[in-house]
């Protein structure tokens, strides 16, 4: 009991977290990665690197999204019974 207890605080703490950044702040965050980078706003060099974050944001919420699809699949168990005749 005590396990699943943690698992639910983890689970609320970590979506908290997830919700916590707006989209605002996920933008100035991708613009800062881009200076950082050495891109220059306004250029057609920063406007890539914001496009390839974005893009690189979303295949990875595929992959986790797919992976999360595998635990649905159900599971077959197969364990074979040798019968020996007398």
């Amino acid at each position: 009991m005590h396990l699943r207890s943690l698992l639910a605080l983890g689970l609320v703490v970590f979506v908290a977290g997830c919700a916590t950044v707006t989209p605002e702040q996920r933008r100035a965050m991708d613009e800062q990665e881009c200076l950082g980078f050495g891109f220059k706003p306004g250029t057609d060099a920063f406007a890539g690197c914001l496009q390839r974050i974005e893009l690189d944001r979303r295949a990875d919420r595929r992959a986790q999204m797919a992976a999360m699809d595998r635990w649905n699949e159900p599971v077959v168990i197969y364990r074979p019974i040798i019968v020996e005749e007398r």
